[in-house]
């Protein structure tokens, strides 16, 4: 027996998002970041050098190394980088040409969710109650205007802005986790499609680095299509078989079986979780208790299986933000199916709050632009350049013409929001989820250049490169993979970790090390350099001492 549903939907509410401001709006979100930056330190830079290493013939195609070093996870993103380095470097800076298909991928995410959100919400367990005298919402439009609302809480989510926009195994790993989804919430329409998407999705995964995730993900899928209660859910249960199948097969094939387990803090796991996942969390909380007697329907359960697949690595990887970035999809599918039950005055607490904070943010963030450009209000420059010391303001008239056409957009959006459309269900998440699109838009406009200043390490490069000769081969100790990977892919050097075999040819030493280190023995101190934005690290030349080894 079907349990009531708590949604109560007119057909006036059920309006879909115009396709243009749609399109528009997920440009604005996509495409900011996409050029004129360096890859940042860390994860984005590291992933780099791999794909460099491959594009420039350093390494055969099965054993990328930085610095001598293989990567940890699966082979599939730095294939994909690589292509494309091959493919436009030509046209395009490497960096640039590796970013293109993972921004491609990020718009498979956005495009997946809001397929995955239609087609659950097109189940009649996820259908509005019908009106004794009609005017409820058609289940198509309906369905359309919860994917919209799905799209919007995606996009509004933090814990997706800046993992979203690297060149990183996890977004070929949350696209991975788009098709799961959608293979489980589309096989009642889309037959041929969902199960070509669950054939794709786990091999996916385990080629990125997430193998015994994607496992997880297709053992719950499993089961959830074996005690479906329809026929066509049911049917589908082989299909999920094969993908676990495929995916433990291309786990083998890699050698990608590996479970770094460690136990988090409770404080630091809860901290994570309320930003990284805001604001969708509360709506998810409110979905749960809204519609608790249909947590077993095919539109609440395939998001939450997967939800808490993702959070439960979370837990296990010691807190990792990049493990709970594989729930953000289906948090944001949870969050929509909020929008039918969401009452007035929360809606219009979400939207006050909304504009305070994001125009707040905008204002703050031009106020910087003008001081670094015309110097008034004097005070942000000053602090820019003491925390940043060496970086010199830079005039884009494209950047600014972007930044002024996303804060007009902004401006207009607040005013259509306040004077109409008060019925619509995604009117709760377009302001949420178009601040962060504006912030973003901003920051990688307006404040790309100190930003990038900030997180490259080609400061560092250019610094030491002064110190060593042109693709010198220089022996590393101590230095983190990332700073390895660029000084192969930003410097042009070789270079080997002290352990590896090589490393006796090699005439220069970088040590990374506090304010004081002595010389190892064998090597001559040549000079000390740091990167303008670090304050205690810095990175040691040394050369070999002359005398017979």
């Amino acid at each position: 027996m079907n349990q009531p549903t708590p949604a109560i939907v007119t057909q006036r509410a059920a309006q879909r998002l115009p396709r243009l401001a749609l399109l528009l709006f997920c440009a604005a979100y996509v495409i900011p970041g996409l050029f004129g930056r360096d890859p940042w330190r860390s994860a984005d830079l590291t992933a780099f050098g791999f794909m460099h290493s491959l594009a420039r013939g350093g390494a055969d195609l099965w054993h990328p190394v930085v610095g001598g070093v293989p990567p940890e996870v699966g082979l599939f993103p730095y294939w994909l980088g690589a292509a494309f380095i091959h493919l436009l470097g030509g046209v395009l800076d490497p960096a640039v040409a590796a970013r293109v298909p993972f921004a491609l991928l990020l718009v498979a995410v956005l495009m997946l969710t809001w397929y995955t959100t239609y087609h659950l919400a097109r189940s009649e367990a996820a259908q509005p109650v019908a009106f004794a005298f009609g005017g409820e919402a058609h289940p198509v439009d309906y369905a359309r205007a919860i994917a919209d609302g799905a799209l919007l809480a995606l996009v509004a989510t933090l814990g997706l802005l800046q993992l979203g926009h690297e060149t990183t195994p996890e977004l070929l790993q949350l696209t991975g986790v788009g098709l799961y989804t959608y293979g489980l919430a589309a096989n009642q329409h889309r037959s041929l499609q969902s199960r070509l998407a669950m054939l794709a999705a786990l091999p996916l995964m385990a080629g990125s680095g997430a193998p015994t995730i994607g496992l997880a993900l297709g053992a719950v899928g499993l089961l959830t299509c074996l005690r479906s209660e329809l026929p066509q859910t049911r049917r589908f249960a082989p299909w999920v078989g094969a993908a676990l199948l495929l995916g433990a097969l291309t786990a083998t094939a890699f050698d990608a079986w590996q479970w770094k387990l460690s136990a988090s803090s409770p404080r630091q796991l809860v901290r994570l979780l309320v930003w990284f996942t805001w604001p969708t969390w509360p709506l998810v909380a409110w979905t749960l208790w809204r519609w608790r007697s249909h947590l077993l329907k095919r539109h609440i359960a395939v998001p939450l299986s997967t939800a808490l697949v993702a959070l439960a690595s979370c837990v296990l990887m010691n807190g990792s933000d990049r493990a709970l970035l594989l729930a953000l999809p289906s948090l944001a599918v949870l969050a929509a199916f909020s929008l039918p039950t969401l009452r007035r005055g929360v809606a219009s607490a979400i939207d006050w709050f909304s504009v305070f904070f994001f125009s707040t943010c905008a204002l703050a963030l031009w106020v910087i632009y003008a001081s670094m450009q015309v110097g008034v209000p004097a005070k942000p420059l000053m602090n820019i350049r003491k925390l940043a010391p060496g970086f010199e303001p830079q005039f884009s008239l494209p950047a600014l013409l972007a930044a002024l056409l996303g804060t007009l957009a902004w401006v207009w959006l607040v005013r259509w929001r306040a004077g109409r459309n008060r019925e619509v269900l995604w009117r709760s998440l377009v302001l949420p989820g178009s601040g962060v699109a504006l912030c973003w838009l901003l920051l990688m406009t307006l404040g790309l250049p100190v930003l990038d200043y900030a997180r490259s390490e080609r400061p560092l490069v250019e610094r030491l490169s002064a110190h060593l000769p042109p693709a010198a081969c220089v022996v590393a100790r101590d230095l983190p993979r990332y700073q390895v990977a660029a000084l192969e892919a930003l410097g042009g050097f070789r270079v080997v970790d002290e352990r590896a075999a090589g490393a006796q040819a090699c005439d220069h030493l970088l040590v990374l090390g506090g304010r004081t280190r002595t010389a190892p023995a064998g090597w001559q101190f040549v000079a000390r350099e740091r990167r303008p934005t670090d304050r205690n690290e810095f990175t040691y030349v040394y050369r070999r001492d002359p005398a017979p080894r």
